[in-house]
């Protein structure tokens, strides 16, 4: 069992997996970033909404085009 242990720790890494994990990191901040973003956005509506303004019924691009 030490053996085992021994050239699970000592090995050295996939450099695939390195990769990968430094994608996804990469995505999950992209994504942390965009739902930050969004959760302004919801913020910034749900205001005008409570307030009765009109820009909450007024869309910010044409719906067709």
């Amino acid at each position: 069992m030490a053996k085992a242990l021994f050239g699970h720790v000592t090995m050295a890494p996939d450099r695939r997996l390195l990769d990968e994990v430094t994608k996804l990191r990469a995505r999950v901040s992209s994504l942390e970033l965009e739902n930050a973003s969004l959760r302004v956005e919801n913020d910034r509506l749900a205001a005008a909404a409570a307030e009765g303004s009109d820009e909450f019924f007024r869309l910010a691009e044409p719906v067709m085009a």
